[in-house]
């Protein structure tokens, strides 16, 4: 190890799903929904000021979405989500962070994750 130069470790980025009960966000007074949309925003931007945001957006509904598949080179499309589930996904944040550790303590600020869930998966680079 050469001592001339700090040992620096590389960030791996790791990409944030947020997923919630749609009811739940439904269910929500309009104030509630105002501070989460504030308290997100905030987050957003304190990630940002941090160095470890790379990218951060909102999804729409499930009811938007459109499934694709592919089999025998036959492209079929169905409206919405492949499976029926409680919990969609309402978005996504794309992180810089140093392991692991750190993705997962970054996840758990994320404000949507008091109504559902932050699933942390580190980025696979080729």
């Amino acid at each position: 190890m050469n001592n001339h130069f700090p040992e620096r470790k590389l960030a791996v980025e790791y990409l944030c799903l947020v997923y919630f009960a749609e009811k739940k966000l439904a269910d929500q007074s309009d104030q509630e929904k105002t501070t989460l949309g504030r308290e997100s925003k905030a987050y957003d931007e304190q990630l940002a000021a941090s160095g470890h945001l790379v990218m951060a957006h909102a999804l729409e509904s499930p009811s938007n979405a459109i499934t694709v598949r592919v089999r025998n080179s036959k492209v079929s499309t169905t409206d919405g989500p492949f499976a029926e589930t409680k919990e969609i996904l309402g978005g996504f944040i794309l992180i810089k962070a140093g392991d692991l550790n750190e993705a997962i303590r970054i996840g758990a600020g994320i404000p949507l994750a008091k109504l559902g869930s932050v699933e942390v998966r580190p980025i696979h680079n080729w």
